[in-house]
């Protein structure tokens, strides 16, 4: 089971997490494409790609996503959390 609900059109995903995702669900993971993710709501989430620290991330930001590569989201907050995903 994903640890998010999901919404697509095209090449464009809405991903929304809620504020009570277990910590357990948001493994490392890798993706087979590459992803620009865009935070759309959220407060007290963080994004980690493999061997960088985790930064927050907060509504407007861009993340480039190479495929194949080592990355997680983390829950500290009480919000959910609402991104958009283009697939490239």
């Amino acid at each position: 089971m994903l640890p998010f609900t999901e919404e697509r059109s095209g090449d464009v995903a809405i991903r929304r997490f809620s504020a009570h995702t277990d910590d357990e669900e948001l493994t490392w993971h890798r993706d087979r494409e590459d992803r620009r993710v865009t935070v759309v709501t959220g407060e007290g989430w963080y994004f980690q790609m493999d061997d960088q620290l985790p930064v927050q991330m907060r509504p407007g930001d861009v993340f480039d996503i190479p495929r194949e590569t080592w990355h997680r989201v983390i829950r500290r907050g009480t919000s959910g959390l609402t991104v958009s995903v283009r697939f490239l």
